[in-house]
């Protein structure tokens, strides 16, 4: 008997042209790269006879059937994208692409820039446009409170800036 799981929830089909850009460069580098070195490596590790106790055999298939399943998905996730690269109508407001600085309530500023939810990168601040945070700060402006339900708990937020980058060419 299998276990039920439910669907999984469905990201916003949206992203920036330059991450359009790395994720069709990544499936190229998978593709046209990658996996023929890996099947090179996975033909001769099976030439070397029993498999049973063929550690490089068994990496080899892993890492195949792990570049296999991203090449699936991103075959399938880039025709389904909608690039987005305009600064919005209402620059002042909180949209798709916007980068924001808010201030908690005990005045600890944060730096974030909404982006699709292929794009995410904690490090640098980008945050998926179907995270809390986001969802919660879209349409604001600054000096907007709004509240937050995070990880940790509901938060209190202050817009303390709103600015967007313009598309190369405009």
């Amino acid at each position: 008997m299998s276990r039920w799981r439910p669907p999984a929830a469905s990201s916003t089909a949206i992203i920036s042209s330059a991450g359009f850009e790395r994720l069709k460069a990544e499936l190229e580098q998978l593709w046209r790269v990658l996996r023929p070195e890996v099947v090179r490596a996975l033909s001769a590790a099976a030439a070397e006879g029993d498999r049973s106790e063929n550690a490089e055999y068994t990496y080899r298939k892993k890492q195949l059937g792990e570049i296999d399943r991203r090449v699936r998905y991103l075959s399938k996730r880039i025709p389904s994208l909608r690039v987005v690269d305009s600064v919005p109508s209402d620059p002042e407001a909180i949209f798709f692409g916007a980068e924001f600085e808010i201030e908690d309530t005990i005045g600890v500023s944060l730096h974030y820039r909404i982006v699709g939810p292929d794009e995410t990168s904690a490090p640098l601040g980008h945050i998926s446009i179907d995270s809390p945070l986001a969802r919660a700060a879209l349409r604001k402006r600054v000096g907007d409170a709004f509240s937050a339900d995070l990880p940790s708990g509901r938060l209190e937020f202050v817009i303390v800036a709103v600015s967007y980058r313009r598309p190369a060419g405009s």
